[in-house]
């Protein structure tokens, strides 16, 4: 069985501090949109870690999550060098799936914002129900 933290559930909101890399910007000196996927990655992932459990552990138990939806709303571009904070929030989880919301910041404004649905399968594809702790109470 894996540990998770003393509430013994994965947090429902996590915020993450990041920088814009150079080879994540186009020829416009902008965040390429492709590069949003990645970031909404590295908050499910950081979310699921603070609660002191990784990814590599999930699935280690036989559980993959894939991703099943994504959408993404652009209000301004981000830029190299710029200082990124995002805020990962579990909208809901239950039964096979998992709905986050992601909201990026520069400098307090909301540049951009997404969601993501992820799907708990097992090591052959085949669609499995979520483990207790990543189901919201």
């Amino acid at each position: 069985m894996l540990s998770v933290n003393a509430g013994g559930q994965i947090p429902q909101s996590h915020e993450l501090e990041f920088r814009v890399r150079y080879t994540e910007t186009d020829a416009q000196g902008r965040v390429h949109h492709s590069n949003y996927a990645n970031y909404f990655e590295m908050g499910r992932t950081e979310l699921v870690r603070s609660s002191g459990i990784s990814y590599r552990d999930i699935e280690a138990a036989g559980v993959m999550l894939v991703v099943t939806d994504l959408k993404c709303e652009f209000f301004k571009g981000a830029q190299y060098d710029d200082l990124l904070k995002m805020r990962t929030t579990v909208l809901r989880a239950r039964g096979v799936r998992i709905v986050n919301c992601y909201e990026i910041f520069l400098n307090d404004e909301l540049i951009v914002r997404g969601e993501t649905t992820v799907a708990a399968v097992d090591s052959n594809g085949k669609v499995v129900r979520l483990p207790d702790f990543l189901k919201m109470k």
